[in-house]
């Protein structure tokens, strides 16, 4: 850093530009920091993590022990499995989480002063599990869900409020102070994702359930109001959809990907709704109806973007390209203007196979360089860093815990596959955009939280110039430290005098 801080201090090199080469440095340093616990307050004694045929899983659950275990008891933040993630775009400050049993809990980022230092985090509020009611009966307000949370997001032009979705089939808003739920929406079948536009006015809630249209469900009418579903759609074999995503700049714009590989894009202000079939075989964007100046024109029916489900939907900030991605085990970036396919290829290290949303997300635009964006991928068992536009690897983020792991169930215990459910970036305004070229909130540089099987909430930060394990080390770490290097020093020296204090004769 000390050439930059000479350029800047001369004034040869810019603050923004200044700004800008050390995110991107940081933006591709993160690493997992063992020093940050969720504890949801859930105990079970000697409850085992359990690893089967994967030693690079057994080294890194290890490591994790002293993490995870405090006096012999596993803590959690979810027992049963972390299955959703939000957090706030204001202050990066409230992360809430969801569980496979339903509960819902807020956290406060804020708690821990000292980010240096060690830190366990306890929920400032838990919403319960809903008591098993008779099927088509009203849960009522103030209680939470009955079934898995699926997605859980911010009301993006207030703090105040999130939303949460289920396989119970309900859409609920959430009072973020009170913990006290607002309003509940029944959409008569399992609810694997909803989408929240970051712009509009009209407060549309768009959720993808397991019928192939897409529920518009309208907070202020506090009714579904609108399903949006292409000819031939229903009855096709289309499925279920599993991914939606509102533009950030277009505020009718949305787009949609279900199991039958389609990704679609629907303007909510038409009366037949779809304005394109994005196609994995249209890397020109020629096949745009905007140039045939007829709706169905430029569309053909069988356009796929995958060959298998989609299930994970992003756009970038500035709403110049959408990325999917799909169970066939591609990631495929979309120009959003002409609709073509740029050919971005991932390599063959992706995997997808979760029946549900997958969470992914762009570094904000103002921290990187004209067309060096990164992509954050979870890929299963490990974060990927990728550049978007090359499909290069920059980093892989790992340490997930056992690749099998023991959580709680109606009945004892149960093992199951530990995977990375859901992804977070707190940056600055916590959400998916950024005001500037500045990488996190108030007490810390930035960082991505992960939420996972295993029932653990785990934080990856960037690494300052400085702070290396020597560095963080205290007590009796640093004096041994000091002592180790001081027997060295006294080794080098006796070699040295004893080859000096002898007279070497060459014949």
């Amino acid at each position: 850093m000390s050439p930059l801080l000479f350029e800047r201090a001369s004034g040869n090199l810019p603050p923004t530009i200044f700004a800008r080469l050390q995110t991107e440095k940081l933006l591709k340093s993160f690493r997992s920091t063992l020093r940050f616990r969720f504890d949801g307050g859930e105990r079970v004694v000697n409850t085992v993590a359990r690893d089967r045929g994967n030693s690079s899983s057994s080294s890194a659950a290890a490591a994790e022990g002293p993490e995870e275990t405090v006096s012999g008891t596993t803590i959690w933040a979810h027992q049963t499995g972390v299955t959703a993630l939000a957090l706030e775009r204001f202050d990066g400050r409230i992360l809430v989480s969801g569980g496979a049993d339903a509960t819902i809990k807020l956290w406060d980022l804020e708690q821990c002063s000292n980010p240096s230092q060690p830190h366990t985090y306890r929920p400032v509020s838990a919403i319960p599990r809903a008591e098993n009611t008779l099927p088509g009966a009203d849960t009522g307000l103030g209680r939470g869900h009955r079934f898995g949370i699926t997605h859980l997001s911010f009301y993006p032009f207030d703090s105040a409020a999130f939303l949460s979705s289920s396989f119970d089939q309900t859409l609920k808003l959430w009072s973020t102070q009170t913990a006290r739920v607002s309003g509940s929406f029944n959409l008569g079948a399992k609810v694997y994702t909803h989408a929240v536009s970051p712009i509009a006015s009209h407060l549309l809630i768009a959720c993808g359930t397991q019928h192939p249209a897409v529920r518009l469900v309208d907070l202020r009418s506090s009714a579904a109001v609108q399903s949006l579903i292409s000819p031939g759609q229903v009855g096709s074999g289309s499925g279920a959809t599993l991914a939606v995503a509102w533009s950030p700049v277009h505020e009718h714009v949305l787009a949609s990907g279900s199991v039958d590989g389609a990704v679609r894009i629907w303007d909510v202000r038409r009366s037949g709704g779809l304005v394109r079939l994005l196609d994995q075989e249209d890397c020109l964007g020629i096949l745009d109806p905007g140039r045939t100046g007829h709706l169905g024109r430029g569309i053909r029916a069988s356009a796929k973007a995958h060959t298998g489900p989609v299930n994970g939907l992003a756009w970038t900030d500035d709403s110049a390209y959408i990325i999917s991605a799909g169970h066939d085990k591609r990631v495929r970036v979309w120009n959003a203007a002409t609709g073509a396919n740029t050919l971005a290829n991932f390599g063959p290290t992706i995997r997808n196979s979760q029946l549900g949303r997958l969470t992914m997300f762009v570094s904000p635009p103002t921290l990187t360089g004209s067309k060096k964006d990164l992509l954050f991928f979870p890929n299963e068992n490990e974060i990927l860093v990728m550049d978007m536009h090359e499909g290069s690897i920059v980093t892989r983020l790992r340490g997930m815990g056992p690749s099998i792991a023991a959580v709680a169930a109606q009945r004892g215990e149960r093992t199951v596959r530990n995977r990375l459910t859901s992804i977070v970036w707190r940056g600055a305004g916590g959400g998916g955009s950024s005001s500037g070229a500045v990488m996190g909130g108030t007490n810390a540089p930035g960082g991505v939280y992960s939420g996972h099987m295993d029932g653990q909430i785990r934080t990856w930060i960037p690494q300052l110039e400085g702070l290396d394990e020597e560095d963080e080390d205290t007590g009796d770490a640093t004096q041994a430290t000091s002592g180790t290097r001081a027997k060295k020093r006294k080794a080098l020296d006796d070699a040295y005098r004893s080859l000096m204090g002898k007279q070497i004769t060459f014949t």
